[in-house]
């Protein structure tokens, strides 16, 4: 017995002793990381950056936790879009950077747009003089049109190159609706505002496949000439070969027949590539930078003289924040509004650009924003600056502004209302014989119970009508005044219609097609700045210090392992979630604008 608890007692003291040892070297990595977070990049002579086309990039990502990075739980293929964007530029401005390795690619971008300014300034950073290389096992398209713009492109001996054109099937759920004896009962104005036509049609309303063709047909011919353009092709060439066969399984010879790359080699030959192209030798080391390494290196430029705040708003518009595990990001009214009106207060901000990338949501959230960016202009210049999508209400809340800015292959417009109300007497009633009976002290006093459960809700349905239809009028006002129309003639072209930014441009819903960097310009401009300036990014980040002592539970974990675990059903389960949250009255996009 005395040596079984001398056993128990060392084994004891030996866990302690362990966690003691575990929670020091703990203690002294989060020193460490707090004192590297302060610190920067040095860049080596003859470096080359190292971008990989690889993951998913969003408008803005979120610095991640450190205890996440520790234990393995951390997502490090999202990448925010002005990340990689200032990286290039730094890596254009660092003399001791001498060219760009793309590496890829299976990269996902939150939209057509947002792909094409990876592509220009990777165009931009050639401009100076530097060169591009690229190389993948194998390309899917997105990231093959952003590899194009290289200097030289090389493919694994045996990969695959996809290029297949734009487009997509939509799920109708009707069928399986009416099976369970569900009914959707719609309310909208606007004949192309089609995001309620999923639960009530059985097949794409004619409305819908005109301005889906028309937005994806300016997209694919935009894409088929820059691709042309760096491979000293014509566009029709290309158009011509992703016609006439599935280029996914093609010989990879035939790719390079076509001259759709330079070279085919295998993995270990690219460093020779390298090489070459620094001058180095055999046994040289290459000096590597990486996206997280570049985020450390120090801007050249100063930040001296006026200040232009860069507001970014991305994601969907909501009321509140919401509890659930879902990370996604989102611009709350509230929020949004209350750092608005500061931003209106401060002296030191002599003007502000919204960077937009949304496709809309709570109609009511979207007004309220349109509000404050009203008194905000009112007192110093707005301009905004259009990213992948700002549709419906996104552009509601950009058009107030002075001057507007797109992408050329921006999604925007989507100018309407609508509502979606499910009706379940069919499967609770016909199917499962519940019925419902009660008191009340006025007519419509259960008019929410009648709109989902009653056979009859003609009444009811009549008055939300009238309530979209408001809505809708409220979206022609804001948009008249905004872009100096009458209500006439936006009406011509809202109706819940989705435009390309180049079609927009010249029925006056942009006006100009033009950078982040043009916005800015143009604040600077609108504001009478004679001497310097500079951007400011607002809101600043959370970063991982802010979240880990906070002890906030972002869901970014269980998101991530719910992402794998459902794959592609991932993004129908989270809008079913997003639809029992949302605001009665929606004013956004029907559809993804994600591109791989």
């Amino acid at each position: 017995m005395k040596e079984f608890l001398k056993m128990m007692f060392a084994t004891m003291c030996g866990i302690i002793l362990l966690s003691v040892i575990t929670g020091i070297l703990f203690m002294i990595s989060l020193v460490g990381m707090i004192a590297s977070d302060s610190g920067s990049t040095k860049v080596k002579d003859n470096s080359v950056f190292v971008l990989k086309l690889n993951g998913t990039i969003s408008e803005r990502a979120e610095e991640g936790n450190p205890l996440s990075m520790i234990l393995g739980q951390a997502n490090m293929e999202v990448m925010g879009l002005d990340d990689v964007l200032s990286s290039i530029r730094k890596a254009k401005d660092e003399e001791e950077i001498k060219g760009i390795y793309l590496e890829g690619g299976v990269m996902s971008f939150d939209s057509p747009a947002s792909a094409q300014q990876v592509r220009d300034a990777l165009e931009d950073f050639k401009q100076s003089g530097k060169w591009i290389i690229a190389y993948a096992d194998n390309y899917m398209q997105t990231s093959y049109y952003v590899a194009s713009v290289a200097d030289s492109i090389f493919l694994n001996k045996t990969g695959m190159l996809e290029l297949k054109g734009l487009g997509g099937k939509s799920e109708y759920m009707t069928g399986l609706y009416e099976k369970l004896g569900i009914k959707y009962q719609p309310v909208r104005v606007g004949k192309y505002k089609s995001y309620v036509e999923s639960v009530t049609r059985k097949d794409m309303s004619p409305e819908d496949r005109e301005q889906r063709e028309a937005f994806q047909q300016g997209i694919w011919q935009h894409m088929l000439k820059s691709i042309a353009d760096s491979r000293k092709l014509q566009a029709q060439q290309i158009d011509q070969m992703v016609s006439d066969s599935i280029m996914a399984f093609a010989n990879p010879e035939d790719y390079l027949q076509g001259k759709l790359i330079d070279r085919l080699m295998y993995p270990e030959h690219i460093k020779e590539v390298i090489k070459q192209k620094l001058g180095l030798g055999e046994d040289d080391d290459i000096n590597q930078l990486t996206l997280a390494d570049m985020m450390g290196v120090k801007s050249k430029k100063k930040e001296k003289g006026d200040k232009i705040a860069v507001y970014y708003a991305y994601g969907e518009i909501v009321d509140e924040l919401s509890s659930s595990f879902m990370s996604e990001h989102s611009i709350v009214g509230s929020t949004v509004v209350e750092d608005l009106n500061k931003l209106a207060k401060d002296d030191d901000v002599k003007a502000v650009v919204l960077r937009v990338n949304s496709p809309g949501g709570s109609a009511v959230a979207s007004e309220q924003i349109w509000h404050a960016l009203k008194n905000l202009k009112a007192k110093k210049p707005l301009v905004v600056s259009m990213g992948g999508v700002a549709a419906s209400g996104g552009y509601m809340i950009s058009s107030p502004a002075d001057y507007i800015f797109a992408e050329p292959t921006t999604i925007t417009g989507s100018i309407g209302i609508f509502g979606l109300i499910p009706n379940f007497s069919g499967l609770v009633t016909d199917k499962l014989g519940v019925t419902f009976d009660g008191t009340k002290t006025n007519r419509y006093t259960d008019f929410e119970e009648n709109l989902v459960l009653a056979k009859e809700n003609s009444e009811e349905l009549k008055f939300m009508q009238s309530y979209v239809t408001r809505g809708y009028d409220t979206f022609l006002t804001i948009v008249s005044d905004g872009r100096k129309l009458t209500k006439e003639q936006v009406h011509e072209v809202a109706q819940g219609r989705v435009w390309l930014a180049t079609d927009a441009l010249p029925i006056k819903l942009v006006d100009k097609l033009g950078s982040l960097d043009d916005a800015v310009k143009k604040a600077a401009e609108l504001a009478k700045i004679e001497g310097e300036y500079y951007p400011c990014n607002y809101p600043g980040k959370t970063t991982w210090k802010d979240t880990f002592f906070a002890n906030e539970k972002k869901g970014s974990y269980l998101d991530g392992e719910l992402r794998n675990f459902l794959g592609e059903l991932y993004e129908p389960v989270l809008e079913l979630r997003r639809d029992q949250q949302r605001n009665r009255l929606q004013a956004r996009l029907p559809y993804s604008t994600l591109m791989k």
